[in-house]
């Protein structure tokens, strides 16, 4: 999932968050990596009382219908697009992600957004509706550090600029990204942190050992989240399958009677479902 750098002249006021920081956490403070090392790919909770727009703004979260009062819709295995817009101040990389909750509240795991445009700042994922009920969607937007890095440390080196610092931050930030990564995976991780810290080697090898497909790969999909923010939870009612479509068939109790009973019953008009159900009509409506 790539993550974005953002220019400051786009954005709000230097030295002006857009916005307020999370409840109980200090200015300036880094929020922690809240995900379960258990399970890299759970999302954390979200915060009692609603979401504070904090230094990650997520505005404009679509499908919305009346503004969160009425549920958006879908069909059990319906796939449909969650967009919303997404933006912060600096020059660091930021990403996004659905989270869908089914109607126990529990979470699936997240779907990685990608920028829908470059430059617009509209992100968006296609999900996938599970069961029938009264499921929830959330966005979750964060701040994306090793992206960041890797884009200063593909300037610097080469230059020659700051090497060994850069080097050393990649390491740090790779190890604390381990931490999220799971066991059988960790180890890919851990080898880039260690080949970012081998001073025997030349500066550009251990850039390279940091961004090889196999160390990508693996914190794409567990990545490091820093200063997550995430949206008001969304209502989305999901219905069966023939709420989205079906051949419905008019069907008037009364007219189905016989002789010795001209008005019809429910009883009589029972005995017409199988003919209808075989000209390829889904529902009866009276």
């Amino acid at each position: 999932m790539p993550a974005t750098h953002h220019h400051s002249s786009a954005l709000p006021t230097p030295g002006r968050t857009a916005g307020r920081q999370s409840p109980g956490r200090k200015p300036g403070a880094p929020a922690e990596n809240l995900r379960d090392p258990a399970n890299p790919r759970q999302p954390p909770a979200p915060a009692a009382g609603g979401t504070a727009v904090g230094r990650i703004p997520v505005l404009d979260v679509r499908p919305v219908v009346q503004h969160g009062r009425r549920p958006a819709k879908a069909v059990t295995g319906e796939s449909f697009e969650v967009s919303a817009t997404v933006f912060r101040e600096g020059h660091d990389a930021v990403a996004a992600n659905v989270v869908l909750r089914d109607p126990e509240g529990r979470a699936g795991p997240w779907t990685p957004m990608r920028e829908l445009a470059p430059g617009t700042d509209r992100w968006g994922a296609v999900v996938t509706a599970g069961a029938p009920g009264r499921w929830t969607y959330t966005v979750e937007a964060w701040s994306d550090p090793v992206t960041t890095w890797r884009h200063h440390a593909q300037i610097k080196i080469p230059a020659g600029i700051d090497t060994g610092l850069v080097l050393l931050e990649g390491a740090r930030l790779y190890e604390r990204a381990a931490a999220g990564v799971p066991a059988e995976q960790r180890d890919t991780v851990l080898e880039a942190a260690a080949g970012l810290r081998d001073e025997d080697r030349p500066a550009a090898w251990r850039l390279a050992a940091a961004l090889a497909p196999e160390v990508e790969a693996v914190l794409s999909r567990c990545p490091l989240r820093e200063l997550v923010t995430a949206s008001d939870p969304l209502p989305l009612l999901v219905e069966r399958e023939r709420a989205l479509y079906g051949s419905w068939y008019e069907f008037f109790p009364r007219s189905e009677g016989t002789a010795e009973e001209p008005h019809g019953t429910f009883r009589t008009a029972a005995r017409r479902l199988e003919a209808i159900a075989a000209m390829g009509f889904d529902v009866v409506y009276l």
